[in-house]
């Protein structure tokens, strides 16, 4: 049997973190494409001119917002876009977050707010999402990973903790994903060009546009396989580096980023409650 792959006459497509950066550009391609397209995000963050940008495109944009880390107004979410658009038969979760966590430096609520935001917030949204998928027997779901997953890095504890998180759930429900007629994709990006970026403190080679990188990420999800990522030229070097004995890759790392030269830049909190 062939898994089944989403299609915009079949239903709807809805993306998280939609009111900027990469889910803002993907909304837009997929309504390019044809797709009802359900928007989430933060009450607070409106995306009003996404709907008018979008007014002329085969498909059409319906913001349905909501916050990622609230378990039961998610699932209610989920119940609102298909009792009020159609059934969802691909859902992109794709909100997240980039808390810079030096070890210098740590603070609890830093990693508990990179994992409710990047982690659970991506549970909270496909549970109840795939228990609609699992009685028609057919969907499409995928998880936005990034290539900070394939080892670690420095400032990364957090942020990368939770990309490797995703992309091991991933792999773990596929086998059963599979048995159902769900496909499940994870997207490893490169390096994108969003205000989430911005707040990086590394080096980022082979910076993409946004919208080049949506582009990239539609065609996966139309042809791709399990794991969609790019640019090559950045990714695959990064997926071999982390295929090294970790001391090696440690030392490529600390050389390409200067690590060590680098003084602490120790910013005094108070204690974790």
């Amino acid at each position: 049997m062939t898994l089944y792959r989403a299609d915009p006459n079949h239903g709807v497509a809805w993306v998280t973190g939609g009111s900027s950066g990469i889910g803002r550009s993907l909304a837009r391609d997929l309504a390019s494409q044809g797709y009802a397209v359900a928007v989430t995000a933060l009450d607070d963050d409106p995306i009003d001119t996404l709907i008018v940008e979008t007014a002329q495109m085969p498909g059409k944009v319906v913001s349905f917002p909501c916050d990622v880390t609230d378990e039961p107004r998610m699932a209610r979410t989920v119940a609102a876009i298909e009792n009020g658009l159609g059934p969802i038969v691909l859902a992109i979760f794709n909100a997240g977050n980039y808390i810079s966590t030096p070890g210098e430096s740590l603070v609890v609520k830093d990693f508990r707010r990179s994992f409710e935001v990047n982690y659970f917030g991506i549970i909270n949204g496909l549970v109840p999402v795939v228990e609609h998928m699992r009685v028609r027997a057919r969907g499409h779901v995928v998880l936005v990973g990034s290539v900070t997953a394939y080892f670690g890095w420095p400032t990364t504890a957090a942020y990368g903790g939770t990309k490797a998180a995703i992309n091991i759930l991933a792999e773990s429900l596929k086998y059963d994903f599979d048995k159902m007629n769900i496909r499940v994709q994870v997207i490893n990006p490169g390096f994108v060009d969003t205000p989430l970026t911005e707040k990086n403190m590394l080096p980022m080679p082979g910076l993409m546009p946004v919208g080049r990188a949506t582009r990239r990420m539609v065609r996966g999800i139309k042809s791709g396989g399990f794991e969609v990522t790019f640019p090559y030229r950045t990714s695959w070097p990064l997926k071999i580096l982390g295929m090294l004995p970790r001391p090696l890759c440690r030392w490529v790392i600390g050389l390409t980023t200067s690590w060590k030269a680098r003084p602490l830049h120790y910013e005094r909190k108070p204690p974790n409650k």
